[in-house]
């Protein structure tokens, strides 16, 4: 069997036995794999003590016929995290898409667009720089983009029609998944309240290629809020539960 190559993010370690432990990654080439690393927790083995959670990783790897795991066989880190010791916002704010790697994608559907866009973003953070809140919610628009979960800012989700252009408040409703307009709004729960800053805002990140990291957009403190209580809403209802790491985030 042959073994195969790619860069990969460290989404979870579980220890499986005294040597050996089982890994969750999100690979450029794979998608989201699971697979058994012996001896990954000796002193000396072929993982050099890369495989922690946020690791950018070389990996080696033999791939199984379901439902037996792939076997990991090598891997050697290209980058670790190291953020979070200083900076605890950017630690939630990179565990946070760890986690929705984990519940919003499938195994083994391979698309290095969205890779590409979780490594920069974890890259982002470790490195400083843009509010980590800014950065967290610009990923997370374009994973929904990119997985077909795009909500709908420009007209009502429900009817169509689009909204108006001298309108300074929006009404959101994750359950429908988008803007919803006044006859619509009628008798739906959970609905939000959203600027006109906070709606155009994450429209522009949508429309710039899947927001890659570094253009990332200004938004006020006030804008930030309401942006991160429609993503976490929006994001809850796509999954059916709170997930837990959004009580951490600011």
């Amino acid at each position: 069997m042959a073994a195969e190559k790619t860069l990969a993010i460290v989404l979870r370690v579980i220890e499986f036995s005294e040597t050996s432990c089982v890994v969750t990654l999100y690979t450029r080439e794979f998608g989201k794999i699971t697979g058994l690393a012996k001896g990954a927790r000796r002193k000396k083995s072929p993982f050099e003590s890369a495989l922690d959670v946020l690791a950018l990783v070389r990996l080696v790897f033999l791939r199984k016929t379901p439902p037996a795991m792939d076997l990991l066989t090598e891997a050697k880190l290209e980058r670790r995290f190291r953020a979070g010791a200083a900076d605890l916002g950017r630690l939630y704010a990179a565990y946070y898409v760890i986690e929705l790697l984990l519940v919003l994608t499938e195994g083994g559907e391979s698309q290095p667009e969205l890779y590409d866009l979780a490594e920069e973003t974890i890259c982002l953070l470790d490195d400083g720089g843009t509010n980590p809140s800014a950065i967290l919610a610009a990923f997370e628009l374009g994973l929904l983009q990119i997985l077909g979960h795009q909500p709908m800012l420009t007209a009502c989700v429900d009817c169509g029609r689009q909204v108006p252009e001298q309108a300074t408040r929006f009404s959101f409703c994750s359950v429908s998944g988008g803007i919803v307009c006044t006859r619509c709004r009628s008798g739906k729960t959970g609905v939000l309240s959203l600027s006109r800053e906070a709606r155009d805002w994450m429209l522009g990140q949508l429309e710039s290629e899947h927001a890659p990291a570094h253009r990332v957009l200004e938004l006020s403190p006030r804008g930030r809020v309401e942006v991160r209580q429609v993503l976490n809403h929006f994001e809850n209802s796509l999954v059916g539960y709170r997930l837990p790491v959004q009580e951490f985030l600011s």
